[in-house]
Formats: C-alpha cells, structure tokens, sequence
C-alpha cells in the first residue's frame, strides 16, 4: 500500500527495552503517533485502558478475529495482542507517520500487508544484560523470566527479516539510532512523493514509467 504516512513497526524480546525507547522517540517527535494495541492480558502497573493497550477479554477478542477487524494478531508468552486494521489503514492514508510496537509475529504480518513499513529490531547487548533486565523489573517469577528467555531466542532467530536493527546497549545511542532510522525513511524518495506529491508536481518530477 502506497500511502502518504510512514509505518514503523519495531519488535523486540522482552526486556531489550523496546518500551522505553518507544516512548522516548515519541517524547522527541511529534510527528509520530502511536498505535495502541489490543490485549487480552492485564494491566501492569500504571498501565491505563486505552493509552498503553486497550485491554479486552478473550470473548471480545475471539469476537475481533471473526470480524475481521485485526491487520495483525498474535500470542505472546499466553496472552493475545492484535492491532486494528481500520485505525492502522486510516491514519496512513491521512498522512500520519505511525509507531506499531508488536513483536516480530505482528511485524511479519504487517510487512506482508504493509510492504512499505519499515520494520526495526531492538536487541539486548547480551543474555547477561537482558536477564538482569527482567529481573531488575520486579514484575515475573523466575519460572517466568526463564520462559522469557527462551521465548527470545525464537524471537532473536528472525532479526534478518527486519530491515534495521538497533543494539539497546547505552541508551543514548540506542535512541539516536533509532531518531535516524525514522527521519531518514521520511527522506526516500518513495516517501517523499507520497507526502510530498505537490512539491514534485509542480517541478514537473512524475514517475519513471
């Protein structure tokens, strides 16, 4: 689809700090707006219905899939997450450059769909750090960090279906990376005739046939 808005899609196994890059870029951009998931698992922490996921039963979610309504949806460490294919398709085609933050199940899905989404894997330095990661969260037993563990070597196995990948190993730099990853896709020249289709008009510039 060759729509006027950018589609970022960025994945990342638990604990790599996807999450807190995402926002952030988004605190530093405000061109980019985020995609707000639908979840079947419960909020954690000062986590509020419709601003970090909106969280639904399983009933609700089953009923989404009949219809129809998710670009994308899959399970993740058993529980579902799924993105809505209306509010996706939309804000594209208004112009508006979006933030899917999925895992790489999702992001696969989208590219299919998506062909122009630019799809970016954020990676741990290493299993020591991302193991002191999840543990420093104080949210998952150990029998549940460990199934993290093992959920993201699967997960890190499908990094070279990604277009960019960035190691979240100093912060700072982490964000820097990914700030350029965005600005530049806005800079292609594919996208810049999608959201800047007068400026090309008018110098005369129409596509190579």
């Amino acid at each position: 689809m060759q729509q006027p808005g950018n589609l970022f899609v960025i994945a990342a196994p638990s604990g790599a700090g996807k999450s807190s890059l995402v926002k952030a870029l988004l605190e530093v951009d405000a061109k980019l707006k985020l995609s707000i998931s639908h979840t079947t698992r419960a909020p954690r922490g000062q986590e509020v219905h419709g601003r970090e996921y909106y969280f639904v039963s399983d009933a609700e979610f089953d009923r989404m899939i009949a219809e129809g309504a998710f670009i994308e949806w899959a399970q993740v460490h058993g529980r579902r997450y799924g993105t809505s294919r209306q509010a996706i398709e939309a804000r594209v085609a208004a112009g508006e450059d979006i933030v899917l933050e999925i895992d790489y199940q999702g992001a696969l899905q989208i590219r299919r769909q998506f062909p122009a989404a630019v799809l970016i894997f954020i990676l741990p330095p290493s299993w020591d750090e991302l193991r002191a990661r999840l543990q420093r969260r104080g949210e998952d037993s150990p029998d549940v960090i460990e199934l993290r563990l093992r959920n993201a070597a699967q997960e890190m196995a499908h990094v070279d279906a990604f277009d960019f990948v960035i190691i979240n190993e100093v912060f700072e730099r982490a964000l820097f990376d990914l700030k350029t990853i965005t600005h530049s896709q806005r800079l292609r020249v594919a996208a810049q005739r999608r959201s800047r289709a007068d400026v090309f008009a008018a110098l005369g510039l129409t596509p190579n046939p």
